[in-house]
């Protein structure tokens, strides 16, 4: 019969996928406004060891009640940096060594497992209803989306988030290449 595992066994899983991967992972969010999409990102953000959170242009601050009410705590986990410029944001995750990818329903974009996120990488997400700034996408190196077959154009964009930082891990975890493991 399967069962729930024990905390020590939580503990134990966790660090064995931890060991896995020594890239980095890090997310700037481009003009993120609401609270609880931002609070939604940081706790998926510490759950997958993204090491830093630049919140660029009129993105909430992890501070606000609704954002740290969705996190539950979780910012502490991450090294957040503000920054007015969303162009000086994109340009410091690549001063940082990261590639810097945006999510975005764009010309050119390749579907998000057919893009290399191998290495050092920077996900770029946007603000819920226009999207990545210009500033931010002329800086990327490549730019993905989450393929879509139902009716809806388009994702909130704390869950477009989740599946990008998800499948960056996976390809860490595996052979680091793009395309099913």
């Amino acid at each position: 019969m399967t069962r729930s595992l024990g905390p020590t066994e939580l503990k134990r899983l966790h660090r064995d996928w931890r060991r896995r991967t020594d890239a980095r992972l890090a997310l700037l969010l481009d003009g993120v406004q609401t609270p609880y999409n931002v609070g939604a990102i940081v706790r998926t953000a510490a759950a997958e060891r993204v090491e830093r959170l630049w919140l660029a242009g009129p993105s909430s601050p992890v501070s606000h009640p609704k954002a740290r009410k969705t996190a539950l705590g979780t910012d502490r986990y991450l090294d957040v940096v503000t920054l007015e410029d969303p162009g000086a944001a994109a340009d410091a995750a690549r001063a940082d060594g990261y590639r810097l990818v945006g999510i975005e329903l764009a010309e050119g974009a390749e579907p998000l497992f057919a893009l290399d996120l191998s290495g050092d990488v920077c996900l770029a997400v946007g603000h819920e209803d226009r999207g990545l700034s210009a500033a931010v996408l002329q800086r990327c190196d490549a730019v993905g989306f989450v393929p879509q077959m139902g009716r809806v154009g388009s994702l909130n964009v704390a869950h477009a988030a989740a599946m990008a930082v998800y499948e960056a891990r996976r390809q860490h975890w595996t052979d680091g290449g793009p395309g099913p493991a």
